[in-house]
C-alpha cells in the first residue's frame, strides 16, 4: 500500500510560481509511475504532468513550458514546479501513482493511476 501526501499549494498572483510536493510512503516491491492531476470546480479532471516509470516526462499542452515534474528518489518526494501561473491554473492538485506492473496507458484525466493523495489547493489571482 502506498500513501501520498501533497503540500505546497496556496494563493499566488498571476505570473508567480509555486512548487508542489508529494511525499510517497509505504512499501512496494515495484517502482511507481507518478503524475499530477488537477481539477477545477465545474471542469473535467486534467492530468497536467506525468513521470513514467522509465523516467520519461509528459505534460499537458496547457502547462507545457511552464510546469516541471521531478522526483527525488532518495527522499521519495515528487515535485511539480509551476511558473508563469495563470488564473486558469486555479484548481485542486492531486498527486497520483501506479505500480509499474499495472499496464495502463496514460490518459488525459489520470484514470490510469491507482493511488491518490488528498490534494492541495492552488489559487491564482489575476
Amino acid at each position: 500500500q502506498v500513501h501520498l501526501m501533497e503540500s505546497g499549494g496556496g494563493s499566488v498572483q498571476a505570473g508567480g510560481s509555486l512548487r508542489l510536493s508529494c511525499v510517497v510512503s509505504g512499501y512496494s516491491y515495484y517502482r511507481y509511475c507518478m503524475g499530477w492531476i488537477r481539477q477545477a470546480p465545474g471542469k473535467e479532471r486534467e492530468a497536467v504532468a506525468g513521470l513514467d516509470c522509465d523516467g520519461r516526462t509528459r505534460y499537458a499542452d496547457s502547462v507545457k513550458g511552464r510546469f516541471t515534474i521531478s522526483k527525488d528518489n532518495a527522499k521519495n518526494i515528487l515535485y511539480l514546479q509551476m511558473s508563469s501561473l495563470k488564473a486558469d491554473d486555479t484548481a485542486m492538485y492531486y498527486c497520483a501513482a501506479k505500480p509499474e506492473n499495472i499496464v495502463a496507458a496514460p490518459t488525459a484525466t489520470g484514470e490510469e493511476y491507482n493511488y491518490w493523495g488528498q490534494g492541495t489547493q492552488v489559487t491564482v489571482s489575476s
